[in-house]
């Protein structure tokens, strides 16, 4: 499979093409986006963790490290394409969401490694914004119609997310105490981490 180039528009990869391009290509280099705790409880064998916060706010700095063959990997592929969009603004304009995420990666018998089990960030967003619609119910139905309006809000909030392919509650949860690791890196302990380019 070709490289994308700058007049196509292929921006994803199948995860048995990346189990190919493992064992064929010495100058792949695949970036984890996700939290270090969710990396930690999953990843790709020989993957580098870049947290898509970091990511955005160092991409020159990673873009410089980087080669022609990047794939971007995360749980579900929306902050790989994220990162995809911070590093095609860096000038790596060929780097590539892997389809699936690392679960579709492991499904596909891919190499991954495996730890603590956590709750994906996806799944907590589901479960807390789900219990603040509940509790915005029947605390309207119990204690004040007014009350209903956190539902409302939390529907607009799931609304504009999925609008402007962003998350709030998302980011705020990576935020918490069960999704930090012991010791997470620096930046630039996490970027020259990664092989530069030859």
């Amino acid at each position: 499979m070709p490289l994308a180039s700058e007049t196509t528009t292929l921006t994803a990869l199948e995860p048995q093409t990346l189990r190919e391009w493992i064992t064929e290509h010495a100058d792949l280099v695949v970036i984890d986006v996700r939290s270090a705790a969710e990396f930690q409880t999953m990843h790709i064998r020989g993957s580098y963790n870049v947290p898509l916060p970091l990511l955005s706010e160092h991409a020159d700095a990673l873009a410089e490290r980087l080669g022609r063959r990047v794939v971007l990997v995360c749980q579900s592929g929306v902050r790989a394409e994220q990162a995809r969009q911070h590093l095609g603004a860096s000038g790596i304009g060929t780097a590539l969401v892997l389809t699936g995420g690392v679960p579709g990666f492991a499904a596909a018998g891919g190499d991954v490694v495996r730890g603590a089990q956590r709750w994906e960030l996806e799944r907590q967003v589901r479960m807390v914004a789900g219990s603040l619609v509940v509790v915005g119910l029947v605390a309207g139905k119990f204690v004040s119609p007014k009350l209903r309006v956190l539902a409302g809000a939390i529907g607009t909030g799931l609304t504009f997310s999925a609008a402007t392919n962003t998350c709030a509650m998302g980011q705020a949860l990576s935020k918490m105490p069960w999704n930090k690791v012991a010791d997470e890196p620096s930046a630039e302990t996490l970027i020259n981490r990664i092989p530069a380019a030859a």
